[in-house]
């Protein structure tokens, strides 16, 4: 497909379906590069847009969160409903899964019920066939009275088909009369009346039916638009209806499964009965109790080597590259600028901000294994795996999915949480989410790792983020039992087909996240590089006479006791807080300069010189500290955002202060007497 940009767009197209339908690899696969990431007005929800051209028109294409329903049960389903209702596009592509038909056409069969055209991607044939599961699509199509087209998205099959069709229902909206669910008998008289009520009076955009359908399933957010819509005599008739037939929901969701069960009836061929498929064959072994925590754990360590194994030497390539090559060229070119202004570029920004744009190798390798446990359909049982270890601390499973997102980043680990219903369970996962060691701790764990373990570097890193895990869980069960008084959470959550891994859709969930790193060098890295850089050269050029000197060296005393007697430690850790790679940034400043001949590394690497200015005990509290301390600030402020509450905010910075400084002198001193 042609993607120019020089047009602007001519059809507004959404992308809708439930989680693991392929969403994301359709979106790639039609927008190529041609994306744009942000977030939705006044929401924390990412939103994705893109753009293409086909059979010479403009579209442009938005992909909604992932979502069961249209029923307001989160913000993602609060934001796909309001989206197709207040501003609705053109049409709407719903994606479903071939594997689990029943269960993504009711998603479908809420969209029916507002007015705007919809076709249907019937995606994953492939991989139900495999399983023994097939879907005529033409049969489905001729029951649903809409356009249904068979695709592989991995494979990029039948998407000019998908668009031909939308196109279609686009250019003759009179063709579009689909067989919409209808709700079951008994209650049917009493959605008619409230219908009738709210003719004429319904706000902008809201179909009466699907209004009175909504209130009928005890909608809160639905509730409240009509009682601001309606004058207090229609709405108070419609509450006496309301609460004379508060089990109504049970008629509508029973009126919606029976249409299911008649559209999928003649068009599905299911798996014979006795036949052992493949997902069926691999979650005996990666959802057992015992083998499936073995599997887990050895899917982490295998990340981990071959994490060293190839980003360790590329990482330490671009590393000399950067503070070698490129700074004496770099500093040569300058030669004739003023002094001032040579050290800020060289010994200030190139060494920090390009020390951390030396993680660029080790980013890579993490974040393409987590779209690869994402996309073929591991995520899933890593949360079921999980869900007993939850347990005790009075959480679920689905704790478990925003604490595995933390090991990408804390912030969206932390907005990760609104998948969890309880407020408690709520409240104590993002107490949780800062205790797993993000990227950026990663990062600096990985790039000084090799020199204070050496060969034992693989193993040792392995134990401090396994260390990590079992002090979250240790955490977690302490402020359960004390705090929220041993309460705990149910779970239920599906468990997707495996399929082959899509390359694309991993190369664009690598690309987004490297480049938000990038961005993250190239902005905020730089500045606190700079200003590091500049405390440590005011007013004099010696780091330890300067401004960040005399702080650094006030708190010496209190580093002390946990092996961080040298202040530039202590600065590095405190940095920390704006952005985690900031720690290794400021260590690039402040032992870039002269920091070879006060350290008596010699021309040695930054992680060389590091390790050189400590002892064996030291170096191990400080990483200790570097993967418990204060969270950064982004997280902190989603903390406060997420739970509405300084308070509990403050307990969460509070605790990691406090457990990061317990745990550094314990280490310390413990290892001080074995060393």
């Amino acid at each position: 497909m042609d993607r120019s940009t020089e047009r602007p767009p001519e059809v507004v197209l959404a992308l809708a379906g439930q989680p693991n339908v392929g969403k994301s690899t359709v979106f790639n696969a039609l927008t190529g590069h041609d994306q744009h990431v942000g977030n939705w007005a006044g929401k924390t929800v990412e939103k994705m847009t893109g753009h293409f051209d086909h059979s010479g028109r403009r579209f442009e294409i938005v992909d909604l969160p992932g979502t069961y329903s249209l029923t307001s049960g989160s913000e993602e389903e609060r934001i796909a409903r309001d989206y197709l209702i207040q501003d609705p596009p053109d049409a709407v592509i719903v994606l479903v899964n071939a594997a689990s038909l029943e269960r993504n056409l009711y998603l479908l069969a809420e969209l029916l019920l507002l007015q705007v055209p919809v076709v249907v991607g019937l995606n994953m044939v492939d991989i139900a066939a495999s399983h023994g599961t097939h879907v005529e699509a033409h049969v489905l199509e001729a029951a649903l009275g809409l356009p249904v087209v068979e695709l592989v998205a991995s494979k990029g099959k039948g998407l000019r088909e998908l668009i031909d069709a939308a196109q279609a229902v686009i250019d003759h909206p009179e063709s579009f009369e689909p067989n919409r669910p209808v709700i079951r008998p008994n209650h049917q008289p009493v959605l008619a009346e409230i219908e009738g009520l709210l003719t004429g009076h319904s706000p902008p955009g809201y179909p009466p039916q699907w209004l009175a359908i909504k209130l009928l399933e005890g909608d809160a957010d639905v509730a409240e638009v009509i009682r601001k819509a309606v004058s207090d005599d229609v709405w108070e008739r419609v509450y006496s209806i309301l609460v004379e037939h508060d089990d109504a929901y049970l008629d509508i969701a029973g009126g919606r499964y029976d249409w299911i069960a008649r559209m999928v009836r003649a068009a599905m061929v299911r798996p014979r009965r006795g036949v052992t498929v493949i997902t069926d064959r691999i979650d005996r072994v990666a959802t057992h109790p015992f083998w499936g925590l073995v599997i887990l754990l050895a899917a982490l360590a295998a990340m981990f080597a071959v994490t060293y194994s190839v980003a360790g030497p590329a990482t330490d390539a671009l590393s000399e590259l950067i503070s070698g090559a490129f700074s004496d060229w770099l500093r040569g070119v300058m030669g004739g600028a003023p002094g001032w202004l040579s050290g800020l570029i060289v010994d200030g920004i190139v060494a920090g901000a390009g020390t951390v744009l030396s993680f660029i190798p080790i980013l890579v390798v993490f974040f393409a294994a987590l779209g690869l446990m994402e996309d073929v359909g591991y995520m899933a049982r890593i949360a079921y795996v999980m869900d007993r270890y939850m347990h005790w601390m009075g959480l679920h499973g689905k704790s478990c999915m925003p604490l595995l997102l933390g090991f990408g980043c804390n912030v969206p680990a932390v907005l990760g949480t609104r998948i969890i219903e309880e407020r408690r369970a709520r409240l104590l996962t993002m107490m949780l989410s800062p205790f797993v060691p993000c990227a950026g701790r990663l990062a600096v764990l990985t790039f000084l790792g090799a020199a204070f373990f050496g060969r034992s570097a693989s193993w040792a890193v392995a134990a401090l983020v396994a260390g990590n895990l079992v002090l979250l869980g240790l955490i977690g069960l302490g402020v359960n039992k004390f705090v929220f008084k041993g309460e705990r959470s149910a779970f239920i959550m599906e468990m997707p087909l495996y399929h082959p891994p899509n390359l694309r859709t991993i190369g664009m969930y690598v690309w987004r996240n490297i480049w938000a790193f990038i961005r993250k060098a190239g902005t905020l890295i730089v500045i606190i590089s700079a200003v590091v850089w500049a405390l440590s050269t005011y007013p004099g050029s010696d780091p330890e006479s300067s401004i960040l000197g005399i702080v650094g060296r006030f708190f010496e005393p209190a580093g002390a006791v946990m092996g961080l007697g040298d202040w530039r430690l202590i600065v590095a850790l405190v940095s920390g807080f704006v952005a985690k790679e900031n720690s290794v940034a400021t260590l690039g400043v402040l032992f870039g300069s002269g920091a070879a001949e006060a350290a008596g590394a010699g021309g040695a690497g930054l992680a060389a010189k590091v390790a050189a200015a400590m002892t064996p005990a030291g170096a191990v509290a400080f990483l200790v500290v570097q993967m418990t301390f204060l969270p950064c600030v982004a997280t902190v402020a989603a903390i406060r955002q997420e739970s509405q509450s300084w308070r509990w905010t403050g307990v969460s910075v509070g605790l990691t202060l406090v457990v990061a400084v317990v745990l550094g002198v314990l280490v310390y001193q413990v290892g001080s007497l074995l060393y």
